[in-house]
């Protein structure tokens, strides 16, 4: 086999490191640009006759959608879906919340201890989808900013991930390619075989939570729903200035001295383009203001100056003004419709009622206009919609609705199915009764013959964006395997190995090197794109020093799992971000030390639960 085809692969490597980091597409977009790469280039070495261009067999890159861990989450995200749609997951945190009573910290922490224990049995990003109203109902009875619960709630969804094979799509991922490695089939996951680790993961990280939540983490929400009593922060919205406006020939440096609380015009479009030079302008009708101004702020602006607002389709004056309209801030969430698409281009207004008066994407200021945005996972937008027509907003999976919970069951047909299969499936894999892909669409399979599940709720719960970026990544997993490039850098590090001296104390320095490794990554690259370059490697790095590669592949689980220190690192980090106002340094400063602390906890604790010695 030629080096070829191993540089080949590297720059391909190298083009989706570059992507993932600075999001030149898409993640799902640039794994199946990765993918289909590596076909072109595999067909180029066909009909060239050039099989050292071969990068894997044609077969192998389609192997991931049939993938046992790709099939699971899939079903794993039905299952959530069905459990969500009964309240039971709320009911029973309220329930537990009120049996802690007055006692404010303790009421807290067994709220984050129960969406950690919840995360083990369902998707992590449904369980904070979920509590992230209940967090904001927490702290308006507590008069605490949610800025000081939100981030801990993110993490404590991560530490309850780290529980289960189920609790995270990266355990899965491992796990299949461990059963799809000749040789590893011993070294399969069970249902528990974190959970020993993973309860010490989570009551380390429950007392941090506790007590950098009550001490270090910056208040910066006002107790007063985020929109009609938080107020937290500033949008970006667009006024049309109107023929009777007052603004009409002032000059745009003199308009801050009119203005009665805060607000910027940060852009003036004329004839729908943009003045270059807004300080030496004077305002003329028609003339469009990009303004960054606070959401209570919105209609006082318009009515001072009187102004037009301009969502994404213009609202009549009684629309405006109406009594009956209230304004709330929703989140998109991870598998929305609207990602990618503008407000335009999904006809928001017709869909939802509803006008998006301003949109909020974590600390970027939006400069273009609202109906030109493309929407990301994790934005925030302020909408302006009827009262009576709010539910259409709260009952889609589009978006988080940021206002107080009403906590309740909903009585639907066969309720209770969707509390009891998911431990049925837990059950059925931990006794190897039947493999977890199998248990689960067999799961996914009941709920829909009863009826608990809709088919439509069923495929609008399937997150396809994992789905696809997982899919399409496991080729370049097999890949790195079939062009030997998993052998060069086992190799390099086995060089490291050479140099060090002959002691048990090697195996625990891998192990560091590993661990701290995975972790780094995962702060910027999927966690999927980790582990499925990771795992390979670490059976050829265990094998090289002859020890067994378990406790390798359990730093790269728990790594991959377990990233606190960039709001990307994991998408529970980017759920919080916006709504709890925080910024890039305050996930530097507050998970970092948590990281460090995991990762030396993980160095001790590992080898203890998982030895070294190869298996008799």
């Amino acid at each position: 086999m030629h080096d070829i085809n191993i540089i080949i692969l590297g720059v391909i490597l190298f083009f989706a490191m570059f992507s993932f980091i600075f999001e030149w597409m898409q993640i799902e977009v640039t794994a199946l640009a990765v993918a289909g790469l590596i076909l072109l280039v595999d067909v180029i070495a066909d009909v060239s006759g050039y099989p050292a261009f071969l990068l894997a067999n044609h077969e192998d890159i389609f192997k991931g959608f049939s993938n046992s861990a790709v099939i699971a989450i899939g079903a794993m995200f039905i299952l959530s879906r069905a459990l969500v749609r009964t309240g039971f997951l709320v009911v029973f945190a309220d329930v537990m919340y009120k049996w802690a009573g007055r006692w404010r910290w303790m009421s807290i922490s067994l709220f984050l201890i129960v969406v950690s224990l919840l995360s083990g049995l369902i998707n992590n990003t449904a369980v904070v989808a979920i509590f992230i109203p209940f967090v904001i109902d927490i702290c308006q009875r507590y008069h605490i900013s949610p800025s000081k619960l939100l981030l801990p709630l993110s993490y404590a969804a991560i530490f309850g991930g780290t529980l289960t094979l189920i609790g995270t799509s990266t355990n899965l991922l491992v796990n299949s390619i461990i059963e799809n490695t000749p040789g590893k089939e011993h070294l399969v996951f069970g249902m528990f075989e974190f959970t020993k680790l993973g309860l010490i993961f989570l009551a380390v990280g429950t007392l941090y939570n506790i007590v950098v939540a009550r001490w270090l983490i910056p208040s910066r929400a006002i107790v007063s729903s985020l929109t009609q009593k938080y107020q937290i922060s500033k949008y970006v919205t667009e006024y049309k200035v109107d023929k009777k406006s007052s603004l009409i020939g002032i000059a745009f440096k003199n308009i801050k001295n009119e203005i009665e609380y805060s607000a910027g015009i940060m852009k003036i479009l004329r004839s729908g383009v943009s003045i270059k030079n807004p300080e030496s302008a004077t305002i003329e009708q028609d003339d469009v203001l990009i303004v960054n101004i606070n959401a209570d702020n919105i209609l006082k602006f318009k009515s001072q100056f009187n102004l037009l607002i301009l969502p994404d389709v213009k609202m009549s004056q009684q629309e405006l003004e109406g009594d009956n309209h209230i304004l709330v801030e929703a989140i998109i969430t991870q598998n929305s419709n609207l990602i990618g698409k503008t407000l335009s281009d999904s006809n928001f207004r017709n869909i939802f009622s509803s006008f998006v008066l301003a949109i909020k994407r974590q600390t970027e200021l939006l400069r273009n206009k609202v109906s030109n945005i493309k929407l990301k996972f994790s934005d925030t937008l302020l909408i302006m919609i009827p009262r009576e027509k709010l539910h259409k907003i709260k009952d889609s999976f589009d978006f988080i609705v940021l206002e107080e919970l009403n906590i309740h069951l909903n009585y639907h047909r066969y309720w209770w199915l969707s509390v009891l299969v998911i431990p049925a499936v837990m059950v059925l894999t931990t006794f190897g009764w039947l493999p977890i892909h199998v248990a689960s669409v067999f799961g996914c399979a009941i709920l829909l013959i009863c009826r608990t599940i809709t088919v439509d709720d069923a495929f609008e719960s399937i997150n396809l964006s994992v789905i696809f970026l997982i899919a399409a990544l496991i080729p370049l997993g097999l890949s790195i395997q079939h062009t030997g490039l998993d052998d060069k850098i086992a190799s390099f590090f086995l060089l490291i190995e050479s140099m060090l001296p002959d002691s048990p104390s090697t195996q625990y320095i891998f192990l560091a090197i590993f661990y701290l490794v995975t972790f780094l990554s995962t702060a910027f690259l999927s966690n999927a794109v980790v582990a499925i370059i990771l795992t390979p490697i670490s059976f050829l790095i265990a094998d090289g020093i002859g020890c067994n590669p378990q406790p390798f592949l359990m730093a790269i689980c728990f790594g991959a799992s377990a990233c606190f220190m960039t709001p990307m690192g994991y998408q529970t980090n980017l759920m919080v971000f916006g709504p709890g106002q925080y910024r890039m340094k305050d996930f530097v400063y507050i998970g970092l030390p948590l990281n460090v602390i995991f990762w030396v906890l993980a160095i001790y604790l590992i080898p203890q639960f998982w030895s070294f010695d190869l298996p008799q």
